[in-house]
Parts: structure tokens; sequence; C-alpha cells
């Protein structure tokens, strides 16, 4: 896949920043800049996001893993990744995300969290009503709440990737432990 949209010019010290943060410039940043009230809107929001401490970071993770991989957003799985091996999250288990039915290295929290996400991203979504109260149960009002807005927030940005053309960009390359690939039939009720 190739991108969609052309890669803006990004601010050098906005550059600077995230390559020394991450080593390069995460190509959504360089498509989203060429709206730049858009792409500092996003930037602020993201940062916003990543200080919720409502719900655990690795249940959040492999939530926004599963939602890419359903998706089909490399770049999101990518990143993630990534992701957990700097937040020192087990990278056993994020390796394993997009396989997470078949893997047997879950909790039943984590494996009902991966299913509220999917659930979220079927289109119509298929959250049930015994899914929710179990989450809730679990977690607490304000740790669902929190991880409801965080895997929708994980569907917009993959959902734009994808529309993007933006692919992985080898984040992951990084970690030690390959990321699974997802099966060809993953279980999941509707994505129609």
């Amino acid at each position: 896949m190739a991108l969609r949209v052309p890669k803006a010019e990004l601010p050098a010290e906005l550059r600077e920043n995230l390559i020394k943060q991450l080593g390069s410039v995460p190509e959504p940043y360089e498509v989203l800049w060429n709206n730049p009230k858009l792409a500092e809107a996003n930037q602020e929001f993201s940062a916003k996001v990543g200080t919720w401490d409502a719900a655990d970071a690795s249940l959040k993770t492999f939530a926004h893993m599963a939602v890419a991989a359903q998706i089909g957003c490399s770049w999101c799985l990518d990143i993630n990744y990534f992701a957990a091996l700097n937040q020192n999250l087990d990278l056993a288990k994020a390796s394993q995300v997009p396989r997470w039915r078949e893997s047997e290295v879950f909790t039943p929290l984590e494996r009902e969290v991966m299913e509220y996400a999917e659930a979220m991203t079927n289109t119509p979504t298929t959250v049930t009503d015994e899914l929710s109260a179990s989450l809730l149960s679990r977690l607490g009002p304000a740790a669902l709440v929190e991880l409801t807005v965080f895997i929708g927030f994980a569907n917009l940005a993959a959902r734009c990737n994808t529309a993007h053309g933006i692919t992985s960009q080898g984040y992951s390359a990084a970690c030690e432990i390959p990321l699974a690939t997802r099966p060809e039939t993953s279980g999941i009720a509707s994505t129609a």
C-alpha cells in the first residue's frame, strides 16, 4: 500500500523532537500536517489520552493492538508493540495480541478487554450487556469509561491511518520477540 496523501514538511523543532523520541518521524504526523490545526489538535488529544490512568496501561495497549489487528492497521500494531517495549509491558503477551483468541498467554480479563475492543470495532458494534457488565464489575466505572473512549480513539487512529495508506515503519523491529500475525479467521462476529 502506498501513501494516499502526501507527506507535509513538519516544523524543524517538532521533527527533531519526534526523531529524539522515536528515532524517526512517524508518517501519521507528516500526513496530518497537511492540516496543521488538525494535526496540533490531534497531538494535544493524543498527549491527553496518554495521561489517563484509571485503566491499566497493558490493558489499553492490548485493546489498541486488537483494534489495529482487526482493522488491518500495521502502523498501529507496529508502534504499540514498540510502546509496550518502552513501557516495560509483557512483550510475550503483546506479541501475541494479533492472535489472542488462539494464544494461551492472556488472563481472562485481558481476553475480555480484547473481545470488548473487537466488539466496539465491529460495524455495527457487537458489545453485549453481559460483556459490558462483566468489565464494569472487574474494572469499575471510571476504568471502563476510560477504556471505552481509548478504544474509540484507537479506532479513529487505525481507520485514518489505513485510509491514508500509512503502514508499518519498522518500530517493532527493536523488540526481541517477533510480532505474531493475525489468523485468516479470527472469530469476529461481524465486520460488514
